[in-house]
């Protein structure tokens, strides 16, 4: 496998990218600012430069190269395997409520023999995360690594893209299948949040609208708990997620972030479906806790067995952002020392994370740092 990132400005800068790599089994990653005019004119001189090469990618809130974070740069990722065969597909989204439809296309795409890994970008705005995990969860062979993001668009939450045939789209989930016992996948995902407050029971809910906590309604219940901090609704919201347990005590819990909240119903939004019955516990950040999740993240994501470069794919989340501030790149810097010497690191800031839990099964978290690793086996 030979291994190639860099940082772009702009369209010029594709001419500075080593062609040379394009190939079938040549990865393009491409994580770029919000701006449809500049994904576009950059997707398409990066598709005429490398036309044989997969090229997937979306806008973010932040882009991850190396050690540094970037909001006017596009991170790019050039990977050219040896043995590992690749297959990009997409489908769009057109309702939210049908974004598991979508994730049986994409499986139906992708589903022939040596299938072991599939990386899922989809438009952060429009399409149900937690709708097309299930899906594809139902949908794709035990065993298959599924990882991933939600597109970002700063603190806009206005418009987000996915690059799709070269051309940066709304509405739409690409990903892209990786085939071959020779490929070597790590993951790991972990927040590094702190629980406060009483554990309580979801009595009323939505999918990712959250109406009533213990019957009493979300957002005054909510308020109660963030004390001055509520004035800043909705953007505070983003600095105390919520936990959420579906089974037993000490079981995984999932971290919902909030992203919009409604004065008149007294309800949150969340960047994941908040189910009715789970039990959920409010979230505080302290940095030092934040940037050693990082860390663990990063450990777990090692990628065993690989020989030669390992490409990893850094994405956390905006809340995450938001709470470091110009602590940002500490936990940058800690996925990428926790991974051996031979890694390089591109990724961004999303809207939500996609990545297996303990037991194996992919799931949407919010307010996490995701890892994905990609390599080959001698």
């Amino acid at each position: 496998m030979r291994l190639s990132t860099h940082l772009v400005r702009d369209v010029a800068g594709v001419e500075s990218l080593p062609v040379g790599m394009d190939s079938p089994r040549t990865l393009v990653l491409v994580f770029g600012p919000p701006e449809f005019d500049r994904a576009e004119a950059l997707a398409t001189r990066l598709a005429e430069a490398m036309p044989s090469s997969v090229v997937a990618g979306c806008s973010s809130a932040g882009q991850i190269h190396d050690r540094t974070l970037h909001d006017d740069a596009f991170s790019i990722a050039i990977a050219q395997f040896d043995r590992v065969d690749l297959l990009p597909a997409a489908a769009i989204v057109e309702r939210a409520d049908r974004s598991h439809l979508a994730a049986e296309e994409i499986a139906a795409q992708v589903n022939r023999p040596g299938l072991r890994a599939l990386f899922v970008l989809a438009d952060g705005l429009h399409v149900n995360g937690s709708g097309l995990v299930r899906g594809l969860n139902a949908a794709l062979p035990p065993g298959v690594v599924v990882t991933g993001g939600l597109a970002g668009d700063g603190r806009r939450f206005q418009r987000t893209w996915v690059l799709h045939d070269g051309c940066p789209l709304e509405h739409c989930v690409s990903a892209v299948a990786l085939y071959g016992d020779a490929l070597v996948v790590g993951h790991g995902s972990k927040g590094g949040w702190d629980l406060f407050g009483p554990e309580r029971v979801v009595t009323r809910s939505d999918g990712p609208t959250l109406y009533e906590l213990d019957g009493r309604p979300a957002l005054d219940l909510y308020k109660q708990y963030l004390g001055t901090h509520a004035a800043g609704l909705p953007a505070t919201a983003l600095l105390f997620p919520l936990a959420l347990r579906t089974g037993a005590p000490g079981e995984d819990r999932l971290v919902r972030g909030v992203l919009g909240v409604d004065e008149a119903r007294q309800s949150l939004t969340f960047g994941g479906d908040v189910p009715q019955g789970a039990h959920a516990q409010l979230m505080r950040a302290c940095a030092d806790r934040l940037v050693q999740g990082a860390s663990q993240a990063g450990y777990q994501g090692q990628a065993p067995g690989a020989q030669g470069p390992v490409l990893a794919i850094a994405i956390s989340c905006l809340g995450r952002r938001l709470v470091l501030g110009e602590r940002t790149e500490e936990e940058i810097e800690a996925t990428l020392e926790a991974l051996p010497a031979t890694s390089s690191q591109v990724g961004f800031y999303s809207y939500g994370e996609i990545a297996p839990r303990a037991d194996g099964r992919c799931d949407l978290h919010n307010q996490t740092m995701t890892l994905t690793t990609l390599g080959e086996a001698a």
